[in-house]
């Protein structure tokens, strides 16, 4: 595994075009390669604004919208139309202003019982992409150093085998649904995208302290034969 791309950039702003640039060249190569864009997306506060840019020129005429497939990293256990969910935020920024065909839109149903919301996504990404991965995810990072849903110290850390499983988070006393890292790792690439300047000791242990992925879950993000990018403003970087 190579070492992964550490890019600062000046502020919001700026991380939020390069990470749209970052997404519609990845488009374009796989589409050109094999017909079709998979791309995971994040929910959280850094996204979202990724997401409009998305939906404005150059960007929108940029990608080929009818040849993209979305999928999410992870959800909260709430119906499609809650706030809280991923879903929702990534309809509302994104998904209902471009021209993407609804059933290349591929939601966790959160709405579920979770166990069975994680089975039934596992096997979706098991009969889409078999022992592979998707060509792009995107991820955040919480101030605890979680990512997706990968929390410290639960469950899901440990889990090698499936792509997906429900994840009980005990300090929020609630479900989560989340790929599992080993589904991640499988991805062709992978963006963090980290803002603002709460994050920046985390940011710095997750990169340069002592590795301890049931403390911080983000460690456990290195795509086996992909490449792992960390898009990170000057606040993030303990720079601001």
């Amino acid at each position: 595994m190579t070492s992964p791309e550490i890019k600062v950039v000046p502020d919001l702003n700026a991380l939020v075009e390069e990470a749209a640039d970052r997404i519609a060249i990845a488009a374009r190569v796989a589409i050109g390669d094999h017909d079709m864009f998979s791309i995971a997306l994040s929910g959280g506060s850094t996204p979202e604004p990724v997401y409009r840019r998305l939906t404005e020129e150059p960007y929108r005429s940029a990608i080929d919208w009818g040849k993209v497939r979305i999928y999410f990293g992870d959800e909260r256990t709430v119906p499609p139309e809650s706030d809280q969910s991923n879903y929702h935020m990534a309809k509302a920024a994104l998904l209902s202003k471009v021209p993407i065909p609804g059933q290349n839109i591929f939601r966790i149903c959160g709405e579920v019982d979770p166990n069975r919301a994680a089975v039934e996504y596992g096997k979706l990404l098991k009969e889409h992409f078999g022992d592979g991965g998707l060509d792009l995810i995107l991820l955040g990072m919480g101030d605890d150093g979680h990512t997706a849903s990968l929390f410290p110290g639960t469950e899901a850390l440990n889990e090698s085998r499936h792509r997906c499983v429900a994840n009980f988070v005990q300090k929020m006393n609630t479900w989560r649904i989340t790929m599992t890292a080993a589904f991640i790792n499988r991805a062709d690439g992978a963006i963090f995208l980290v803002s603002g300047a709460g994050k920046a000791p985390r940011v710095r242990e997750v990169l340069d302290g002592p590795r301890d992925p049931q403390r911080l879950p983000s460690q456990l993000i290195h795509p086996v034969n992909g490449k792992l990018t960390w898009l990170l403003d000057s606040a993030a970087a303990g720079m601001g």
